[in-house]
């Protein structure tokens, strides 16, 4: 029997996939990446915000095609959607057959069963199962989805944060780190897979450790990391602004396997936003911490995300925004308008702004961003990177990759010409002769090359 996944959503997510991609395999079942071939479509979806939400909804519509037209046997439904929305899909979406939460991932196969054994028998009855979110087992052996050479380590399920916009705590349940002895020994898988690049990614790795052993641990755990592996990037993605420690700013600083590059969701600096957003610390703390880093690491690529049109934004606060985003010209952000989630703290606030206003807003933050990314990427011509190679274009005949600065999939990219071909995985030299927008072009230095 082939099984087909569909994954939606941030890493985390896909990390999710990835152990159910193992299970499954394990079972004996065939995977395809074709849901045209599949017996059973498993959908993984998203339930953060509307726009994702509708993504998960068309997926879903999209696989019940088949089921309709071209024999699919059975779609089963996980992910974070499934455990927001379990009733409204049970209800609303006849063509699912199975529907697991987050806590059930390690029940696929059940379903599987479940669902194909039920269509032999002419059963109707769908298979559900939500097992509590916050006392499932954490992790597990993946087959990875990412290329060999990157991989996402998650240290952590659950946030404790509670920011108003934000439903993930309900979905995702409270903060829960992962041992360090059993992150160090994922990490030595990935590895011994050819993993060159790790990406540590949690709700808040900030928070790491603090459940399990009373205090902070990520940069203890960034040092074990790099005493128990050889990986030779380790990259941060969501850390938050109120818990960078001393400690840690030393690490990045003072560790050369960690990238001089931080993932700090600040998401506004209007003091009465911070507070609406019920978000930890106030417009100081932030610039204090956005100081100390480059204070301290020189070097440091600080991306950043921003809401705006959150309820009761006025022009002040807006521009009192995009003042402090002109002045600090981060070196990467992302702008979302703000989206009324049920079951949040924001969701029955007053003063609710205009979906019209919202992108506006977005627009006007982005375009004085874009022209701080064209100066900054015109710094670079005639500089050298290290850059790990991704792929190569026979048609134009240009390797492509990221540098140290560019987290994959949501940054930008380096193109190069080289006069042999680089090996995906491999880090190369590039010296950088012009600018394409948020890329860089250049030319491989191949006597640098390792």
């Amino acid at each position: 029997m082939k099984i087909g996944f569909v994954s939606l959503g941030c890493p985390k997510n896909q990390l999710d996939t990835e152990v159910m991609l193992h299970e499954v395999a394990s079972a004996g079942y065939e995977i395809t990446p074709e849901e045209t071939d599949a017996d059973v479509v498993i959908i993984n979806t998203c339930g953060f915000i509307e726009s994702a939400k509708q993504e998960s909804i068309d997926n879903i519509l999209d696989i019940a095609w088949l089921k309709k037209h071209r024999g699919l046997q059975a779609i089963v439904v996980t992910g974070c959607l499934a455990e927001r929305y379990r009733e409204s899909i049970l209800e609303e979406m006849p063509e699912v057959d199975a529907v697991l939460g987050v806590g059930s991932i390690h029940h696929i196969v059940e379903a599987i069963e479940a669902v194909t054994v039920k269509k032999k028998k002419g059963s109707k009855r769908k298979y559900t199962s939500f097992e509590d979110k916050e006392t499932v087992r954490l992790g597990g052996d993946r087959i990875l989805t990412t290329p060999e050479y990157t991989a996402y380590l998650k240290i952590a399920e659950g946030c404790d944060n509670r920011c108003a916009y934000c439903a993930i705590p309900s979905i995702r349940g409270k903060f829960r780190s992962r041992p360090m002895e059993d992150l160090v020994a994922e990490a030595k898988q990935l590895e011994a897979l050819g993993v060159r690049e790790l990406n540590i990614v949690a709700q808040d790795i900030t928070r790491y450790g603090q459940d399990l052993y009373g205090e902070y641990r990520l940069a203890a755990l960034l040092r074990k990391l790099s005493e128990e592996t050889e990986i030779p990037w380790i990259r941060l993605l969501y850390c938050y602004p109120d818990k960078i420690t001393d400690e840690l700013v030393a690490e990045i600083r003072d560790n050369p396997r960690v990238l001089k590059y931080i993932d700090l969701p600040i998401q506004h600096i209007s003091d009465r936003m911070l507070k609406a957003m019920n978000r930890h610390g106030d417009g100081a703390m932030v610039r204090g911490v956005i100081e100390k880093l480059r204070r301290e690491i020189p070097e440091i690529v600080i991306r950043t995300t921003f809401i705006v049109g959150f309820p009761g934004e006025t022009e002040e606060d807006f521009e009192e925004l995009c003042e402090f985003v002109h002045d600090t010209k981060f070196e990467r952000v992302g702008v979302f308008p703000y989206s009324r989630e049920e079951g949040t703290a924001a969701y029955d606030l007053p003063d609710q702004i205009d979906e019209q206003v919202k992108l506006d807003r977005m627009d006007l933050v982005m375009r004085d961003q874009m022209e701080i990314n064209a100066a900054r990427n015109e710094t670079k011509v005639g500089k050298v990177l290290t850059v790990l190679c991704e792929d190569y274009d026979p048609v134009s005949g240009v390797h492509f990759g990221r540098s140290a600065e560019d987290a994959p999939e949501i940054d930008g990219k380096v193109y190069f010409r080289s006069e042999r071909r680089i090996t995906p995985g491999s880090f190369v030299k590039v010296k950088i002769r012009e600018v394409l927008d948020y890329d860089l072009m250049g030319r491989a230095m191949l006597n640098e090359t390792k």
